[in-house]
C-alpha cells in the first residue's frame, strides 16, 4: 500500500507504481517507424530482373553484386563504377578477400547478352571463380501452372 499514504512519522511514502502506458506507446511507434523504413534499406539499383526457375542458392557470407542497368552503368554493390574503372575495382576487391568471394551478377534483362557476358567476363579476369547470376524467382512461379510444376520436378 505505498500509494503516497503518509506513514507513522507523516511523511508520505515514496510511490513504488509505474506507468507503463507511455512506455508502450512510444514502444508501437518505435515498430511502425522501422516496419515501414526497413524495406526502403534493402534496395538497391533498380534493374528488371529476368524470370527463371532455378532455386536460391544458400550461403553464409555476404556476396559482391555487380550490377548493369539498362542503360548499360554499372555499380558495384550499389556504387557507380566507371566502365573503365571496373577492372580495377573488381581487382582491389579480389584483392581484399582472401578467400573465395561469390559474386552475383544482376543484369537487366533489356540489355544485350553479349553486353552481359562482357561483364561475366571481366569479374572472371580479375579472378573471381565463383560468379553466378541472378534471376528474377518470384515471377516465374506465379505464372507457373501446377501442371508444369509437377513436370519440372520429376528427374
Amino acid at each position: 500500500m505505498a500509494m503516497g499514504l503518509p506513514n507513522r512519522r507523516g511523511r508520505r511514502a515514496p510511490m513504488a507504481d509505474i506507468n507503463i502506458t507511455p512506455m508502450v506507446d512510444v514502444m508501437l511507434v518505435l515498430l511502425i517507424i522501422f516496419m515501414v523504413t526497413a524495406p526502403l534499406l534493402v534496395t538497391g539499383v533498380p534493374i528488371d530482373l529476368p524470370d527463371s526457375k532455378a532455386k536460391a542458392l544458400q550461403s553464409d557470407d555476404v556476396p559482391i553484386q555487380v550490377s548493369i542497368d539498362s542503360g548499360g552503368q554499372v555499380f558495384i554493390d550499389q556504387q557507380k563504377v566507371p566502365g573503365a574503372n571496373l577492372a580495377a575495382k573488381l581487382a582491389a576487391l579480389r584483392g581484399a578477400r582472401r578467400d573465395e568471394a561469390r559474386v552475383y551478377v544482376r543484369a537487366d534483362r533489356a540489355l544485350d547478352y553479349g553486353r552481359v557476358m562482357q561483364l561475366v567476363g571481366e569479374v572472371s579476369a580479375a579472378g573471381f571463380r565463383k560468379v553466378a547470376l541472378v534471376s528474377d524467382q518470384r515471377a516465374a512461379t506465379a505464372s507457373e501452372s501446377p501442371a508444369e510444376t509437377s513436370a519440372t520436378n520429376q528427374p
